[in-house]
């Protein structure tokens, strides 16, 4: 083995790094769907040839595809094994969520990459993409019972066939979509941004030679694994325990628990889930690949500077029993893995919180609220707008937690109004922070978003995912919970809410009519009665807060003018503290 110098490994990791950047801004400029282009819900990266381990992903990418993609890589890699192994110019193209991970919405397109005839690494792109069929338009479908209600599920199969395109494959994609044109354009874009990747990577093995490469990506992720290691040693050991709930699963109105025992031992960490909910009918299930992903992207919230590969995750043990909600295999539905990963994180963060206060940060506010509008226009073409909404983040002991973001899953963006409104009949006659959403603290939580959408179509069928509508994001170490999740939508004798919370199907919605989504904020950390006085006079005159929630939150006494007394707020703490 060769040694790498650390100058040279930084250049070659910046290199490799810039590689998965510009795939991925390759299927963002070109993509046809808001969700990708926009959102930019999508990922590449570089994979391991013999484990298709991650060895490089884009720092635009969704952070939840870096483990999920090890596991499709992998999936790529033993069904060519059946079918006479892998060539040059294959593309294999897949959704199947129970070995790669997520959702059907989410496609993968996987090429091997080849030097003088051996195969080095594997390039990968993953995409959410429209519409891909089942029986909620946009496929967030609250209520199905098994994968075939939530669209089409397609196996690992080749798109391109050592360099011929199989256009039959396509054909059966497109027929299984209510948006075709939406679908050939995405996955245009994922085969040009592979076709790049293939471009740059075959370029810098020309320049720094195969072996210097291929020592480069080892070192990487053994510096992950170590730095990993290591920062588990700095936390105490011994065994801390946190537990969260779903609000129910769209079938029964029972909630479900996702429970984490973690125990750190001997430089290891060994995250138990057995005590979590078992498998349920309804779509919130996941498969045990997206669950470790999402325990990787946790970790990686709180261990900021360890490297992002699968180096990460090598000191690390799961306990996930078989018959969990957060283990199932086909065909338990699965197209609301984004609600469940959620509250994994929280639970991490929470356990975390018990080991390490001053890395912690309390749970963010933990749906994603998907949302889909769809009819019809006045000429009969149709129309499906899918989006999904921000909310608060959980505080810190650094500070407040970031107002209206997106999921802490994710670096995706929320979907500017201006290209929803411009791309579909609706208008947004309200978009603005959310007072009092975003939990009490030393630090506060922070603040979600009230969004108000009005449909300017002759009708429309809405279709809501969420979370949140029951359990609120908690606050940590004595800080308040948030605000919880709220949806209304208009009909001709008043406003409505779901049964369940969150999740609904079958509203039906005219012309005029609107819809409501109010979005938790983040919790709270520490102690409300400890954040500095002039930061709730602060948070008072932004309108963060209201004059109620100032004096009940914080105990701050107020004068005549609205103003915060200072002196009286001493003294009115001192009492509470002592009670």
């Amino acid at each position: 083995m060769m040694a790498i110098d650390p100058v040279t490994l930084a250049i070659l990791k910046g290199r490799l790094e810039q590689i998965a950047d510009e795939m991925d801004a390759t299927l963002f400029r070109s993509a046809f769907n808001p969700i990708i282009a926009e959102a930019h819900d999508a990922s590449h990266g570089i994979y391991d040839a013999l484990t298709g381990d991650t060895l490089v992903q884009g720092k635009s990418g969704l952070p939840i595809f870096v483990g999920v993609m090890a596991f499709a890589v992998k999936a790529v890699i033993d069904k060519a094994a059946t079918q006479g192994g892998l060539n040059e110019g294959d593309v294999w193209i897949f959704n199947d969520p129970y070995v790669g991970g997520t959702h059907l919405s989410d496609f993968r397109l996987v090429k091997p990459i080849f030097r003088d005839g051996k195969l080095f690494c594997f390039l990968a792109s993953v995409g959410h993409w429209h519409d891909v069929g089942g029986n909620v338009p946009g496929n967030y479908n609250p209520a199905a019972t098994e994968c075939f209600q939530e669209g089409m599920l397609i196996p690992p199969v080749k798109l391109f066939s050592k360099g011929e395109f199989r256009q039959d494959v396509v054909d059966i994609l497109s027929a299984n979509t209510r948006l075709p044109l939406s679908l050939y354009g995405d996955l245009n874009g994922q085969i040009n941004a592979l076709d790049l990747g293939e471009k740059r990577m075959q370029a810098l093995l020309d320049e720094v030679g195969d072996a210097t490469l291929a020592e480069t990506l080892a070192e990487l992720k053994t510096r992950a694994a170590d730095m990993m290691r290591a920062q588990i040693r700095e936390l105490p050991e011994g065994t801390v325990s946190a537990e969260d709930f779903l609000d129910n699963d769209g079938i029964k109105d029972q909630p479900l628990k996702i429970a984490l025992d973690l125990t750190i031992r001997d430089g290891r960490m060994v995250m138990d889930f057995s005590r979590s909910s078992a498998a349920c009918a309804g779509p919130v299930n996941i498969s045990r690949a997206t669950t470790i992903s999402a325990c990787y992207v946790a970790l990686k919230h709180v261990f900021g500077d360890v490297p992002a590969n699968a180096g990460v995750l090598e000191p690390v043990d799961f306990v996930i029993d078989d018959d969990s909600l957060l283990s199932v295999k086909a065909p338990k539905p699965v197209g609301g893995y984004t609600e469940t990963i959620m509250r994994l994180i929280d639970v991490v963060f929470q356990a975390i919180a018990q080991l390490a206060p001053e890395d912690a940060m309390a749970p963010a506010y933990g749906t994603i609220n998907a949302l889909s509008l769809a009819g019809h226009r006045a000429d009969g073409k149709r129309w499906v707008m899918f989006s999904f909404f921000g909310g608060g983040h959980g505080a810190h002991a650094g500070g407040d937690g970031l107002n209206h973001g997106n999921a802490p899953i994710s670096t995706a963006t929320i979907p500017p109004l201006e290209i929803l409104e411009s791309a579909y009949p609706v208008r947004f006659t309200q978009w603005a922070l959310r007072p009092d959403s975003g939990g009490p603290g030393t630090t506060r939580g922070g603040l979600g978003a009230t969004y108000e959408i009005e449909l300017l179509e002759q009708e429309a069928d809405v279709f809501l995912f969420g979370e949140r509508g029951r359990y609120a994001p908690k606050g940590i170490l004595g800080g308040g919970n948030a605000a919880l999740n709220s949806f209304t939508y208009e009909q001709t004798d008043g406003d409505h809410t779901p049964p369940m919370a969150s999740k609904m199907l079958g509203i039906h919605i005219n012309r005029g009519q609107r819809l409501k989504l109010e979005t938790p904020g983040g919790g709270g950390y520490g102690s409300p009665l400890a954040r500095d006085p002039e930061a709730v006079a602060r948070d008072l005159a932004l309108g963060y807060i209201t004059a109620e929630a100032a004096v009940r939150d914080y105990g701050v006494v107020l004068a005549a003018d609205g103003t915060i007394d200072l002196s009286r707020t001493e003294e009115m703490r001192r009492q509470e503290a002592a009670e």
